[in-house]
């Protein structure tokens, strides 16, 4: 049941954002930055773990998930070192998936063959 919940909620996810760039004139961009400050605030208000909690998987690997990473990093380098945490915290705690999709781009890049699109 874990799985359905997972695809369920990671595609209302989708379609969310499809909706969005169908029918709204907002870029991919803008909406790529909603749903980080989104899952910021829905982490701030405490509504994120639960969400997690029940979709697993549906609901961190969107970026809703990396707005709540971010959130999270923040509060626990706060916690830690006091307010430069604030600065420091939420790219510490994404520094890994961030390093990890740069190492995998240059492989691809390096692996795939470039075309000219015209």
């Amino acid at each position: 049941m874990q799985y359905i919940w997972a695809f369920v909620v990671g595609g209302a996810i989708c379609v969310i954002g499809q909706l969005l760039i169908d029918y709204t004139a907002l870029t991919p961009a803008r909406i790529l930055t909603g749903y980080v400050v989104t899952g910021v605030v829905l982490s701030a208000v405490g509504l994120y773990d639960p969400l997690a909690e029940f979709a697993g998987a549906g609901a961190s690997v969107p970026l809703l998930g990396f707005g709540h990473l971010l959130a999270q990093g923040v509060v626990s380098a706060v916690d830690e070192i006091g307010l430069p945490g604030i600065f420091t915290g939420g790219l510490t705690a994404a520094a890994g998936g961030i390093a990890a999709s740069l190492v995998f781009g240059v492989l691809a890049a390096l692996v795939g063959k470039s075309h000219d699109q015209s």
